[in-house]
């Protein structure tokens, strides 16, 4: 069957989103993941696509400010919403701490993991920072502070991300050190 003829047993719907920060809109069929519409429609390509069962972490994104594995979640319900990639991460050729922290630390070796650990560093800073706490976290009463993030929590908070280099001390540490550098 032709490209085109299977275009017409197919309905595609327009979505319009912001993605770091800018303005786009995409044409899409309705079953296409976030994650593809990103590396295939926007050429994003730092958004890995690992597992694609949302069992890895590597597709880690931010939506409206929320990590979420865009693997398993549509682009077509993305409409109006902001979306952040790794490429969006660094802002006027200064890297996040979080970015700078792996690179101190050598938090990668193969680098495919990277994106989406350092995503969901990044959300994981914000979550502590807003006092949510973890499996980890030893007084749930107690309000959660950002001092409070220690290494055991640190490891908690990014147990959904794999590393198959097992980085994972590493990791630790440039997150630790991110934030000691706010």
């Amino acid at each position: 069957m032709s490209e085109s003829s299977k275009r017409q047993f197919v309905d595609f719907t327009t979505v319009s989103l912001v993605v770091n920060d800018e303005a786009r809109t995409i044409v899409v069929e309705p079953r296409t993941t976030l994650l593809d519409a990103l590396r295939m429609e926007l050429g994003l390509t730092g958004t890995k696509k690992a597992c694609d069962r949302g069992e890895c972490g590597a597709c880690t994104v931010h939506i409206d400010g929320r990590r979420v594995l865009s693997c398993m979640t549509l682009a077509a319900m993305q409409a109006g919403k902001r979306i952040a990639t790794i490429e969006g991460l660094e802002r006027n050729g200064v890297f996040h701490p979080v970015q700078t922290g792996f690179i101190e630390h050598d938090g990668f070796q193969c680098g495919f993991c990277t994106s989406g650990q350092i995503m969901s560093a990044v959300a994981m800073i914000a979550e502590a920072k807003a006092g949510w706490p973890s499996a980890a976290t030893d007084d749930i009463r107690r309000q959660f502070a950002l001092r409070d993030l220690s290494k055991t929590e640190i490891r908690e908070r990014m147990s959904g991300n794999l590393c198959r280099c097992a980085c994972y001390p590493n990791i630790v540490d440039a997150v630790a050190e991110a934030v000691e550098r706010g």
